[in-house]
């Protein structure tokens, strides 16, 4: 299943104006209310119905019955943040627990370590690598497989993005310059000695960071950057998703989907672009798919079939939480990103100074993409290469992963198998010129 981009699908909204979309986020807030009574009644029968002293709960009817009610309590609750679930790893054949630390905050993230708790010292200092993760709708633990994949050979970190609903009005606004202030000040707060890695969305502000770094001859310049799957140049080979942008304009959006945080949520009177409508977007793309997953569901519980039905609900419970975005960040990437493609272009800028790629050459660079990746199409990524002209062509490489579509980019099997040994490769490489030549070779 895809994840949330900016515009992965068509953003619903009750109507075309931003005067009709104000209320609309007041109206999901009483509807949600209205909804707990009836989810509390279902839960209520779900228990009464799979206590094993009820006789009804051994016969196909009573098990019915409790499936029906896990699944109406199910589509109707709103997800909260999910939880890492990552306790361990193992490094050099021995398991290591797992601390997950804030090491630097702000009022829109969190830059999270995984501190590996080492009985004794490593022999030798192990790559560290930030993670930045997109800010598209899904929290960051929607990166939990990417951030497992890396523990056993990584020092790991990890931008974790705050729900602009809980962050209140008095903190300010937050948009694409202030991100990438973000990711400056994270590399600041890391000390050097760091590779980077953006995933999806994150890879045009994370480009544009090190530019500005290689501009200002900044000492903490990452030693690599590493761009899985990021829309750097829509214009080639664009997918469905880049034409509604282009074709709706940035003031469709800022009409239609812009809305006001209710009480009694910190970030009351907050604009922002709310995550119930970026989840009708998501599902409503492939609405077929979903409900042929619910109905499996439901069968997997009347059967018994625990271990299925468990899959479901780890995936959707994923799936099913989601973020607000602070609509000044939203529409800046939207309109710079996706409509006037304003960094292959040459005319991106951050707080008035522009925004030169070829001004980067103490990182390497690369880049990765999936053959079937809908989202950012086959050669938006790779488009990087032609803005980073200054960084040899020997510590520059591009790889695209057979058979995987946008997801696979950085989840999966694929990706644990022959994605991330590469980058490792490529990591390990990046701070020595002669091993880099040879992997460049290869």
């Amino acid at each position: 299943m895809p994840i949330g981009e900016f515009g992965r699908a068509p953003p619903l909204a009750g109507g075309g104006s931003s005067a009709l979309t104000t209320p609309m986020y007041w109206m999901y807030e009483i509807a949600q209310a209205s909804l707990n009574p009836a989810r509390a009644v279902t839960d209520a029968t779900k228990i009464l119905f799979q206590n094993p002293l009820n006789p009804w709960a051994h016969t196909e009817f009573g098990k019915s019955v409790a499936a029906a009610c896990e699944l109406f309590e199910r589509t109707t609750r709103r997800y909260g943040k999910p939880e890492w679930g990552l306790h361990e790893t193992e490094v050099n054949g021995i398991r290591v627990g797992i601390e997950i630390k804030s090491v630097w905050e702000k009022p829109f993230c969190k830059l999270l370590h995984f501190d590996r708790k080492f009985a004794r010292p490593l022999r030798g200092p192990q790559p560290r690598v930030l993670i930045v993760a997109p800010m598209s709708g899904h929290y960051a633990t929607l990166l939990r497989g990417t951030v497992e994949a890396f523990l056993p050979t990584h020092e790991v970190y990890i931008t974790d993005w705050a729900d602009a609903r809980m962050v209140p009005l008095s903190e300010g606004h937050f948009d694409l310059d202030d991100y990438i202030d973000y990711v400056i000040e994270m590399l600041h707060a890391l000390g050097g000695n760091m590779h980077i890695i953006a995933v999806c969305q994150p890879s045009v502000p994370v480009v544009a960071a090190v530019s500005i770094m290689e501009a200002n001859r900044d000492p903490f310049v990452p030693t690599s950057m590493t761009l899985m799957g990021g829309p750097i140049d829509t214009r080639r080979n664009p997918t469905a998703v880049n034409n509604l942008a282009e074709e709706r304009g940035i003031d469709w959006f800022r009409n239609n989907v812009i809305t006001k945080v209710p009480f009694p949520h910190p970030g009351v009177m907050r604009d922002v672009y709310p995550g119930f409508l970026q989840l009708n977007g998501f599902i409503s793309m492939n609405l077929d798919r979903h409900m042929d997953a619910h109905k499996r569901f439901f069968g997997n519980l009347v059967k018994g079939d625990g271990d299925l039905a468990d899959k479901h609900r780890e995936f959707y419970d994923e799936y099913l939480a989601v973020m607000d975005l602070a609509a000044e960040y939203y529409l800046q990437t939207v309109e710079t990103v996706f409509i006037k493609h304003a960094l292959p272009k040459g005319e991106m800028t951050h707080r008035g100074r522009p925004v030169d790629p070829s001004k980067i050459t103490r990182v390497a660079l690369m880049t990765v993409e999936g053959e079937k990746d809908d989202i950012s199409g086959l050669g938006q990524t790779e488009a990087t290469h032609a803005l980073c002209t200054s960084i040899p062509k020997h510590r520059r490489i591009h790889y695209v992963q057979k058979g995987v579509g946008h997801y696979g980019v950085f989840n999966g099997s694929r990706f644990r198998s022959e994605i991330v040994p590469r980058i490792n490769d490529f990591m390990m490489s990046a701070a020595n010129p002669k091993s880099l030549l040879a992997l460049a070779a290869e």
